[in-house]
């Protein structure tokens, strides 16, 4: 549970193309640009400090990351916090007390050796992995060529998801829905959760609706990936070396069949 609804000032973090339309499941889909994208994408750290603070202030209420440990927004390759903004970031969550002393139900300040609380509001799915477990772009007939030339789209449909409201609205079956664009059969139960100027970023971004809406969807690749850079850097290392690797058993194999080679010919 956090403990102040509003963490505006939570410990100063000092957060700082034209996209083409893609046909996505039953709605539409932006193909945004993202900095992490392709073999040699890498995360922007003042995207994911401003996702995270977009996450904090708006959306942590409804949504938890608990996949994710506290510690995690230090790491190198993410938002990259010091570790006395971790600490002072973790103290502003409470998490079951599980000393031997404490009784049932107790909570305790967190810390950055804690994952972050579970949420538990109904019909508000955990986002630690969300942007892995949606796909935006879908090719003819399920064959997936849209995703093999772009990607899954996970953090496209979910930044297009949170721009697709168009203001129409619904009263169905007791339920308030609203018209979205981009979710998959048209209304969706989630009531806008952006408005523009939702926050204020430390780094003197204009927070409109889109871009607060990327921000947001790239810390949710982030959480859903946060060892992506060290992947890429081990499967770039890895080509370097079975390239060279490859050479050499060439230079070797034509070096050891040569004498054969002179007496053949």
């Amino acid at each position: 549970m956090i403990r102040q609804t509003t963490i505006a000032a939570l410990v100063a973090l000092g957060l700082g193309a034209g996209p083409a339309l893609a046909a996505g499941g039953a709605g539409y889909v932006k193909d945004y640009d993202f900095s992490f994208e392709g073999p040699f994408g890498t995360f922007d750290q003042m995207q994911l400090q401003r996702g995270l603070q977009v996450y904090t202030e708006i959306c942590s209420a409804c949504h938890g990351l608990k996949q994710l440990y506290f510690r995690n927004l230090g790491d190198s390759g993410g938002p990259d916090l010091p570790d006395d903004q971790v600490r002072a970031y973790a103290e502003f969550y409470e998490v079951p007390d599980d000393s031997d002393d404490a009784f049932p139900g107790d909570m305790r300040t967190a810390r950055p050796s804690d994952k972050f609380p579970e949420v538990t509001a109904a019909g508000a799915p955990d986002l630690s992995l969300m942007a892995k477990a949606r796909a935006g772009f879908h090719g003819p007939y399920g064959l997936g060529i849209n995703q093999f030339l772009k990607g899954m789209g996970g953090p496209e449909y979910i930044a297009s998801l949170l721009t697709g409201y168009t203001g129409e609205e619904k009263f169905e079956a007791g339920t308030v829905l609203y018209e979205n664009e981009a979710f998959p059969g048209g209304w969706i139960s989630m009531a806008p959760p952006l408005y523009g100027d939702d926050v204020t970023f430390a780094d003197g971004t204009e927070a409109t609706i889109e871009q607060q809406a990327k921000d947001l969807s790239a810390f949710l690749m982030w959480t859903a990936e946060p060892k992506m850079m060290a992947r890429k850097q081990m499967g770039f290392s890895s080509v370097i070396l079975l390239t060279l690797l490859s050479v050499l058993l060439y230079l070797t194999n034509k070096r050891l069949w040569a004498p054969v080679k002179r007496k053949q010919a």
